[in-house]
């Protein structure tokens, strides 16, 4: 005798060996013996064999008719047996009444299970929306299918097009979008970014490290309302006239300095900084706007302003306007350089001049200072101020030549080329701009603090530099108390600093009191957005680095087609006499262990093919593939320069 059981919700079929009333031993088709419970028990039977029973059963059970099935059901629980006599007219045999089983307990949506063998049919309402629900998750499954396919085949789907940025920087996983990317990802072995930059969906690599940032930090988009600016006092006007030191980009000019030889054979030497803080109310809609960005945002070719350009424009030190400014007067000995006092104004002051990096290093730079050349506008003044700020530096405790050894890099983008270009940290024009906004920014802090007025102070202390509401040493500069006031137009904070200042020079009260909760918020909010537009600009320079290195690999391989001319053999140190014409070597230095730093752009990364070397050995690179996308490159170590090393 055979039996048809229910297992850990299983049908299974088997033969009787022990008849133990309330248990029985059973032995399955394929021999695997088992005991189970008398009541699991649903059918009984001689014929036909297990196999054929369970096919034959199944056979029957998809040809029945479930929604005619579901309408044979009386509206009280019932038994398998009685249902399947109701639908086949007959009392059924074993395996017409198995199938009608297998049926109902494959039809969850139609039959809810009351116990075994015993059912009830859905409601009608129920059943409905069982099966509407079923039909959308055929419809959506049918759908991400043929993302999925599309993706695989390098197409985008037109219903991507609309919901790209949620898809690259914020994807939702339970979307169907999300996860046919997802499968498709897996299938072609590619990054969502790498997939949809070959499905076209991205303008550039560029405008995906560049949108990423604005999903995130800007979704309202960069533009500004229209904001109007207030009516300030009439000001006095300056009898000096003033210059400004900027790169060839600046538009926001925030500094300007002065020169003059006062009656007493003493110079005057002015700072003058851009007051937008005279046109900007507190809690007006500028206010607003400086205070939710906090910061300009830089980036190589581009920025996104703190303040609209309108508000810019207007305060700007822009050449041949009368601007108002926040002015710090010097008055310095000339022999020694010392500073014999100073005065603080609020004022306009005529701006002659804008001076440029660019025009200006080549004509005031050490050798031409060296040699005494002064044959360019404001040549005397800027000498003067150079030796100034080495007077100055020296006050601090800091040598002269502290920073000779490192540059910086000014990144100019064109046309989508790039330039990188290298200027000498601690040049005459790097002094002369540093050392007038550190004493200019620890002096307004003295001033402020002298007279118990609230503001934002940078102090650095064993190393570790924060923002704090209590004047306190900076220890890497060298000087008592330091804040940032010097950038009005491009950091809030300075913004907040120079509020405070003009009113207390006003002899007004203070706009924020000490304690004042507006001002830890903006320290606070101020600390994490300059994190993250620091960290912004660093990823998008590291991009235009390797932007310039694919440039310079296309100088190469452009070299490569011209008419082959008489080299010398290739080093022996390189260990290769095979390399090919097009590739692209690079020096490096050894920062430790295998991380490396290419030479003449700031672009750092380990090469896992980098033996053991020491810090600062120079070595030569081969460039391989550059990922745009992931901020990547691939080298692979070629020699070591056996020369002697130079700044990097």
């Amino acid at each position: 005798m055979n039996i048809f059981y229910e297992e850990d919700g299983n049908f299974k079929v088997g033969s009787i060996l022990t008849d133990n009333t309330t248990s029985l031993q059973v032995e399955s088709a394929h021999g695997k013996r088992s005991k189970i419970k008398t009541a699991n028990v649903l059918l009984r039977f001689a014929q036909p064999g297990l196999a054929e029973f369970m096919v034959q059963a199944e056979a029957i059970a998809a040809s029945i008719d479930v929604q005619f099935l579901w309408e044979c059901c009386p509206p009280e629980d019932f038994g398998f047996d009685a249902l399947a006599s109701d639908y086949f007219g007959h009392a059924p045999n074993p395996i017409e009444a198995a199938g009608a089983l297998i049926r109902l307990h494959s039809s969850p949506m139609y039959f809810y299970k009351k116990g075994k063998g015993h059912y009830k049919a859905a409601p009608p309402e129920a059943l409905k929306s069982a099966l509407a629900s079923a039909e959308k998750k055929r419809l959506q499954a049918a759908l991400q299918a043929r993302y999925t396919g599309e993706l695989t085949a390098f197409t985008l789907p037109p219903e991507f097009i609309n919901k790209l940025p949620q898809l690259l920087y914020q994807p939702d996983r339970n979307s169907l979008e999300v996860k046919a990317l997802e499968a498709a990802c897996a299938a072609t072995h590619l990054s969502a970014a790498h997939l949809l930059q070959r499905c076209g969906a991205l303008p550039s690599t560029q405008d995906y490290h560049l949108q990423r940032f604005l999903f995130e930090n800007f979704p309202a988009g960069t533009g500004f309302p229209e904001v109007a600016v207030a009516d300030w006092p009439e000001l006095p006007l300056a009898e000096d006239v003033a210059f400004s030191i900027d790169d060839a980009t600046t538009t926001e000019i925030d500094d300007a300095f002065s020169v003059r030889r006062l009656a007493n054979g003493n110079w005057r030497i002015g700072v003058h900084i851009a007051a937008p803080s005279l046109g900007i109310i507190p809690g007006s809609p500028g206010d607003s706007i400086a205070a939710q960005r906090l910061s300009t945002v830089y980036m190589p070719g581009d920025k996104i302003t703190m303040l609209p350009d309108s508000i810019v424009q207007t305060f700007t030190l822009s050449a041949d306007k009368v601007c108002p400014t926040l002015s710090l007067y010097l008055e310095v000995a000339p022999d020694t350089l010392s500073v014999l006092g100073t005065e603080s104004r609020v004022e306009r002051i005529h701006i002659a001049a804008n001076l440029r990096h660019d025009t200006l290093e080549p004509l005031f730079n050490e050798d031409t200072l060296a040699a005494g050349k002064q044959d360019y506008p404001y040549a005397a003044e800027l000498t003067l101020l150079w030796k100034f700020a080495r007077e100055l530096e020296t006050v601090r405790g800091k040598s002269a030549d502290n920073s000779t050894q490192q540059v910086d890099y000014n990144f100019y983008v064109e046309n989508d080329q790039v330039t990188i270009g290298i200027r000498q940290r601690g040049s005459p024009i790097d002094k002369v701009v540093s050392e007038l906004m550190i004493f200019v920014n620890s002096e307004w802090g003295k001033l402020l603090a002298k007279h118990d007025v609230a503001g934002i102070y940078r102090t650095q202390s064993n190393g570790k530099v924060k923002m704090s509401t209590v004047p306190a040493p900076h220890q890497g500069l060298g000087v008592a108390q330091y804040l940032w006031s010097s950038s009005p137009l491009r950091r809030y904070v300075d913004f907040i600093n120079q509020r405070q200042i003009i009113s207390l020079l006003r002899g007004e009260e203070p706009v924020y009191a000490r304690n004042d909760t507006v001002l830890f918020t903006v320290m606070r909010d101020f600390d994490a957005a300059y994190a993250i537009y620091n960290e912004f600009q660093r990823n998008m320079e590291r991009y235009w680095c390797l932007r310039w290195l694919l440039q310079e690999q296309a100088k190469v391989e452009a070299i490569s087609h011209l008419p082959p001319t008489p080299s010398p053999q290739p080093s022996p140190a390189s260990g290769r006499g095979d390399e090919r014409e097009n590739q692209l070597l690079i020096p490096a230095w050894v920062l430790r262990e295998n991380l490396v730093k290419l030479a003449r752009i700031p672009l750092a990364q380990r090469i896992p093919s980098l033996p053991e070397l020491l810090p600062n050995t120079r070595v030569t690179l081969e460039m391989g593939e550059i990922d745009l996308l992931d901020l990547h490159f691939q080298a692979r170590f070629v020699a070591i320069v056996e020369e002697e090393v130079a700044a990097c």
